[in-house]
């Protein structure tokens, strides 16, 4: 299976903005530039990711994106869905009824769902398994165990130079 350039970024970016203070906004070009990726191509992501609650969005110049549930209640599944889609990987399109000598209709072997089917049905349940199994907190965790500071250095002063916080209308 091969999941989009999307879901890297939109998963490098979700962990990125669960760095930010309880009121800060990362913008959409500030996560591009983090990344060094495209930002038309990231913000099509980002808008998903919105769409599907996982980032909150605070439109206008001085706007941007922050999380939208707490990082423990965001799972790699979630941020797959919102950018690929929740339809399943496989399609069966019974091409097994098809061709120059199809199996007649009563056939034992048409009774019961097309057995490719069932076994890429089962392995997409596996692997939605495990990715909502895992969640932007645990990843977190994770990558702290193992920083030698280098990354919290890297991402603490990119988000102290980029982190906008919005001005509150008394």
């Amino acid at each position: 299976m091969k999941l989009s350039d999307g879901v890297e970024q939109a998963i490098h970016s979700v962990t990125l903005l669960a760095g930010l203070s309880p009121a800060g906004l990362l913008s959409a070009a500030a996560l591009a530039e983090y990344h060094g990726v495209s930002p038309s191509y990231l913000l099509k992501h980002l808008q998903a990711l919105s769409a599907a609650g996982i980032l909150q969005t605070l439109p206008g110049p001085k706007g941007g994106y922050r999380l939208g549930r707490a990082p423990a209640e965001i799972s790699l599944l979630d941020i797959v869905l919102a950018v690929e889609g929740a339809g399943p990987a496989f399609r069966c399109q019974e091409i097994r009824r098809r061709g120059p000598n199809p199996l007649p209709p009563g056939c034992a072997m048409l009774a019961g769902p097309c057995r490719i089917n069932t076994a890429m049905q089962r392995a997409e349940q596996a692997y939605r398994a495990e990715l909502r199994s895992v969640s932007i907190a645990s990843i977190i965790a994770d990558v702290s165990a193992l920083d030698d500071g280098s990354i919290a250095k890297r991402s603490g002063s990119f988000l102290q130079a980029h982190e906008r916080i919005p001005i509150q209308k008394a």
